[in-house]
């Protein structure tokens, strides 16, 4: 599917700017731990697995972090 409309420039003089990253690293980590659990579920059994529920745990962690920290930006604002 094509985008019609592009992403807005990143400006850093936007106070909201810094809001917006975290947005955008929200909506990519939780996609990649979509697919981190996904890809556990078909890799139940094999050597992989463990690094693939690894991943997964990382891959939370970070989107824990980011989360707490757009809650910290929107508290300012």
């Amino acid at each position: 599917m094509l985008k019609i409309v592009p992403d807005p420039p990143f400006a850093p003089e936007n106070p909201h700017a810094l809001e917006d990253l975290v947005h955008q690293l929200i909506e990519h980590l939780t996609c990649a731990l979509a697919i981190t659990r996904h890809s556990t579920a078909l890799t139940l059994g094999s050597p992989a697995q463990p690094l693939t529920i690894t991943t997964a745990h990382e891959v939370d962690a970070a989107l824990t972090l980011a989360e707490t920290a757009l809650s910290r930006i929107q508290v300012r604002h």
